[in-house]
């Protein structure tokens, strides 16, 4: 193996070449070694480029955790900023301070939340960080979620605890910042997770200005728009929308226009995972939606990672049994000689053992003759019945936990029209009412009128 030359411990790391690292340190270079300009350590560049070997050998070796860099960062706030999760976790088990503060008073969890790293986050809170730690601004990490836009950051904060009640030090909730950036999709779960709607939507900073007031000031027409229909409604707006990961929603369903606008607009990252691990590469796999993926890939996104199951977008697919997707996933991961069972279009047998009728990426991936076909409409329709007796199922216990369906809701706005048009027409025949009688007395006075002029 060629050996390469570099000048100091930095380029090393920052190459992840761990052996000319340990050569080096051990011909004297310092494992704390400071550059000038950034005033970074090799532990600093190890958190950086993710060079989790060079990390590891650095902390073996008594690499300091708590030296920090022109703005007080520390190797961990590097790793939250640039969400690398492992070396997150090596730096936390190596005795890193989960709470340090930077020159802003910032935290790892601060930074991680900021920069939209919500798999690094977890593995924070996860060593017991504050989830309501205050920077120099009064600024919790739910803050900086809501006015960076960080949809999955702000949903993993809430679920940990945060408080979405607390002001910082300009009177602000985490709503305020959502609307002033016009960042929807927080400012919506923000609304539709706080207790009272009204009191976080007419709730006033240090300045007298309601999230409608900085919308307006800041010309966010969405905020504005969502908020007339929330009052306008007087509903619930959890009713109205399912927040969770839309963009993992989007990539499920093959919604290649919302998923798009939701990265490019950085709601959510090209890597941000779900509560069970998964990729939006794994959401589209699953579906096996290839001009998602293809997608995906161009701007980036990771065919590696692992869910919480330990299966990569390739597994997700090949277990789907969808082989396109398959195909192009090896294709980019270069995983040609996987141990696992090759798919095969023509083998009927795969699909039979993996309870699939065919993929849904092929028109000739099975020939069936007539009777297999009625069969197959045979089980169809009786999943069907299956399926349909669940949704009922899960409407019912909707309904009982106070649940309002989509139908009920139309019910009940049709429900309000024809009420208020009755009360028009009440209000409309009462006032012919009375004009009836006024004209009747001033009928009544003219014929009084006319036989007094008689007489």
């Amino acid at each position: 193996k060629k050996k390469h030359s570099y000048t100091n411990v930095h380029e090393a790391v920052k190459a992840g070449d761990v052996e000319q690292l340990a050569s080096m340190i051990k011909g004297g270079a310092d494992v704390n070694e400071v550059d000038v300009v950034h005033k970074f350590t090799p532990l600093h560049c190890a958190a950086l480029s993710g060079s989790l070997e060079c990390l590891h050998w650095l902390l073996w070796h008594g690499a300091d955790t708590t030296r920090v860099t022109f703005r007080g960062w520390t190797a961990a706030h590097i790793a939250a900023i640039r969400g690398q999760d492992a070396c997150m976790q090596a730096l936390l088990i190596n005795g890193a301070n989960a709470e340090a503060q930077d020159d802003h008073g910032c935290t790892p969890s601060h930074l991680a939340a900021a920069h939209g790293r919500s798999y690094t986050l977890q593995t924070i809170l996860r060593s017991g960080a504050d989830v309501n730690v205050s920077d120099r601004n009064d600024w919790k990490p739910v803050h900086y979620a809501a006015f960076h836009g960080r949809l999955g950051c702000l949903q993993l904060l809430v679920r940990w605890g945060a408080c979405i009640d607390d002001v910082d030090n300009n009177g602000n909730l985490p709503a305020h910042l959502a609307a002033v950036e016009g960042h929807l999709h927080c400012f919506k779960f923000l609304v539709g997770k706080t207790a009272n709607v009204t009191h976080t939507l007419k709730a006033r900073n240090d300045h007298g200005e309601t999230p409608r007031d900085l919308a307006e000031r800041f010309y966010k027409d969405n905020i504005l728009q969502y908020i007339d229909g929330v009052e306008k409604e007087g509903e619930h707006p959890e009713a109205q929308e399912v927040l969770a990961f839309p963009a993992h929603e989007a990539a499920f369903k093959g919604d290649l226009l919302v998923l798009r606008r939701l990265v490019r607009s950085d709601v959510i990252s090209i890597n941000e995972r779900d509560d069970k691990g998964s990729t939006l590469m794994h959401k589209a796999a699953e579906q096996g939606h290839i001009r998602c993926l293809q997608w995906l890939i161009e701007m980036g996104a990771d065919c590696d990672i692992t869910n919480d199951a330990g299966e990569t977008p390739k597994d997700v697919a090949k277990r789907c049994g969808h082989l396109a997707a398959v195909g192009l996933l090896i294709r980019r991961t270069g995983d040609s000689n996987s141990s696992d069972e090759e798919l095969d279009a023509n083998n009927i047998r795969f699909f039979e053992r993996h309870g699939v009728e065919g993929s849904t990426d092929s028109k000739e991936d099975l020939t069936l003759d007539k009777a297999e076909k009625r069969n197959a409409r045979i089980r169809a329709y009786y999943k069907i019945q299956e399926l349909q007796q669940l949704l009922e199922i899960a409407y019912s216990n909707y309904r009982q936990l106070g649940g309002i369906t989509e139908e009920e809701r139309k019910m009940k706005r049709e429900e309000r029209k024809a009420e208020k048009a009755v009360r028009e027409l009440e209000a409309q025949l009462e006032y012919e009412r009375v004009r009836r009688e006024k004209l009747e007395s001033q009928l009544d006075d003219y014929r009084a009128e006319i036989s007094h002029l008689r007489k």
